[in-house]
């Protein structure tokens, strides 16, 4: 049975806050995990990347929210855990890291509702858990998590059903300020058709963080990977750090253009020149706003384009393991390889 995208997961934990009445507080334990640190960041930029320390296997987290959030946590192994929160609500988590499929969660409905999912589809094939995604969502149309659950199960599924992910995308009549517009959402499901494999890459042009414009003409080499990222997401600013190696060894063999997602240019600037990062980087605060995301037809951190010289479409939406692969199949072999 293939691995599902979704399941793998974490706990969640910062330094306690003020203890206000709209604070948002989650404390548990995880057998087998008794020290470490994890990461922790909000659904679509909700919340910023930031680290989580667990100590005796304990944690408690504690955070000022305003409105309902989706955060996902994240295991050292990268595995992901998809947790609501709501101002003023007590969540308790209580699992195994050795089994992480069958964690609790407790002290919402939302994260009940999740909790039983997430134990269900652990003995689903792949489709029988992307149903149960359509049965979940639509009995909760209007959460936080759900374009979460879609990217997870329809678009970056080794077999992405984007009519599926249209029709659910239809169900969510209304979506909280934090996530995406949900009318992008359904007019980028309907426009996704363009980046089917073996198509042309659409066309495109921006401006880099260091102002210089980049376009498609940018992109002639042999192998030519776009990815969006952003500093709140860590799974994809993982995959920026993964693909440092490969370009260093391609050299003029692999182009890179990233798209980044944050809503803060100098959060963008700062992480790039942290990273060393050489490649285009385009920023311009926008978010799923930006003119480029819609050209490409991109709409989910981290997401990705793979082309050829051409500029033909040889792969997209693929998992971080996937890309990397694709990568190392499609690039020349040194003499030394």
């Amino acid at each position: 049975m293939k691995r599902l995208l979704f399941l793998p997961l974490i706990v969640l934990l910062l330094a306690a806050c003020s203890q206000r009445h709209d604070n948002f507080v989650l404390e548990g334990s995880f057998k087998g995990f008794s020290q470490g640190e994890l990461y922790i960041y909000g659904v679509n930029g909700a919340w910023p990347l930031d680290t989580i320390g667990v100590a005796k296997g304990k944690f408690r987290y504690a955070v000022p929210i305003t409105e309902p959030t989706a955060f996902v946590i994240v295991f050292p192994n990268f595995a992901e855990l998809l947790v609501m929160g709501e101002p003023g609500a007590d969540v308790e988590i209580e699992g195994d890291a050795s089994h992480l499929l069958q964690t609790k969660i407790t002290g919402t409905k939302e994260n009940e509702a999740l909790t039983t999912f997430r134990r269900q589809a652990a003995e689903m094939t792949p489709q029988q858990a992307a149903d149960a995604v359509f049965n979940l969502l639509k009995e909760y149309p209007q959460a936080p998590f759900a374009t979460y659950l879609i990217q997870r199960y329809y678009i970056q599924s080794p077999t992405p059903d984007y009519k599926r992910a249209a029709e659910i995308a239809k169900l969510i009549t209304l979506t909280p300020p934090q996530l995406p517009n949900n009318g992008d959402l359904i007019r980028w499901l309907k426009g996704v058709d363009a980046l089917r494999d073996g198509n042309k890459l659409p066309q495109f042009t921006a401006t880099d963080l260091n102002g210089r414009p980049v376009s498609n003409a940018d992109l002639k080499a042999p192998v030519n990977i776009i990815t969006t990222w952003s500093s709140w997401n860590y799974e994809s600013i993982n995959l920026q750090r993964q693909l440092q190696n490969r370009f260093r060894q391609a050299g003029s063999d692999m182009k890179i253009l990233s798209i980044c997602l944050d809503a803060d240019i100098n959060d963008c600037r700062r992480r790039v020149t942290r990273d060393s990062v050489k490649w285009s980087t385009v920023c311009d605060g926008r978010m799923w706003e930006s003119p480029v995301l819609n050209a490409l037809g991109l709409a989910f951190v981290p997401d990705n384009i793979v082309t050829d010289a051409s500029g033909k479409i040889l792969a997209h939406g693929l998992q971080n393991r996937d890309l990397l692969t694709k990568i190392d199949n499609l690039l020349p072999k040194k003499p030394n390889d």
